[in-house]
């Protein structure tokens, strides 16, 4: 399969730009350590081990990684410094591989599952609603019809950005306000789409982190509530962090992988930081799928993740 045929050529643009930041930052400092070295030395490793953990990789993902490097560079004498970016990237590409059950090359939903319900989680500030918004217009251009959720009745702001993001991209919306149960505002989407026989919901839910109880029972009710509509909802938990956060985004990951059952992750604002090897890190530390990454502000700048193409963008 060539490589056009999985991604065109403007989204790969899109993925190199948003990855730039990150790239320029490890490869400089990179080129930096292996200055004057020719072979792949202790002090070479430590300084590689530097630059991954303050790339926000993480510390346990990132002393994998040198593991993995020293092996290699003991067994073939042959390997330098010349070799470190391609040893890198072998290395990145094989622990992504098995952290990720699949490699995603398109906004698509199980044909068996309709309607399919994702729960979106996430703090306030990493993006959710932008994302939601994203999410349901790439959908709606793969031919599926949308149908969103606001749930987060804590803040009005959630309600009335999202039913601004629902009108941009032309899907409808459900709400009650600000203060309604979020899991009668969730009822009532899955009811919805099921009797106009949509494809996807997308139900928006609270960002709280103050109080993990708290959090938990508001999530666990959401998903009773709805299964009374739908026994085998929500197929899909999608959390959102923000990249840009770094061990922030461990953090969160945690505490909401402790509250609910995740099982797929979205990683937002790619482009605007270097640290983007935390996408490497959250997905071997928790091994959760990432199933989508934001690498811009533009409604188009969503893109499935898709492991060969990430490294691919990173070590070009």
């Amino acid at each position: 399969m060539g490589f056009f045929s999985i991604f065109s050529r403007e989204k790969k643009e899109r993925l190199d730009e948003g990855l730039q930041k990150t790239k320029s930052n490890i490869f400089t400092r990179i080129s930096k350590a292996i200055i004057g070295k020719s072979t792949i030395d202790d002090e070479v490793l430590d300084n590689l081990e530097e630059i991954l953990v303050t790339s926000d990789v993480g510390v346990e993902t990132t002393l994998k990684i040198i593991e993995r490097i020293q092996k290699r560079a003991s067994k073939d004498k042959y390997l330098g410094t010349g070799e470190l970016n391609s040893l890198l990237k072998e290395e990145i590409a094989a622990l992504l591989q098995e952290n990720n059950i699949q490699d995603f090359t398109e906004f698509s939903v199980p044909a068996d599952k309709k309607p399919y319900v994702i729960l979106v989680v996430g703090v306030n500030g990493v993006g959710k609603t932008t994302t939601i918004g994203k999410l349901a217009n790439q959908f709606k251009k793969a031919g599926k019809s949308v149908i969103i959720g606001a749930s987060d009745t804590f803040r009005a702001a959630a309600v009335d950005q999202l039913t601004i993001w629902a009108n941009r991209v032309g899907v409808p919306i459900v709400t009650q306000g600000m203060g309604a149960d979020p899991a009668s505002v969730a009822y009532d989407t899955v009811k919805s789409a099921i009797a106009k026989g949509a494809d996807v919901v997308i139900i928006d839910t609270a960002g709280r982190l103050h109080n993990k109880i708290n959090l938990m029972n508001e999530l666990s009710k959401i998903r009773k509530v709805i299964q009374k509509v739908m026994a085998d909802a929500p197929h899909e938990v999608l959390l959102i962090l923000d990249a840009s956060t770094g061990q922030n985004a461990f953090e969160q990951a945690r505490q909401f992988t402790a509250a609910t059952e995740v099982n797929a992750l979205a990683l937002t604002k790619l482009d605007g930081t270097a640290k983007g090897g935390v996408v490497i890190g959250i997905s071997d530390q928790f091994k959760i799928p990432v199933k989508y990454i934001g690498v811009g502000e533009g409604v188009e700048d969503l893109q499935v993740f898709n492991r060969a193409e990430f490294v691919d963008s990173l070590f070009n």
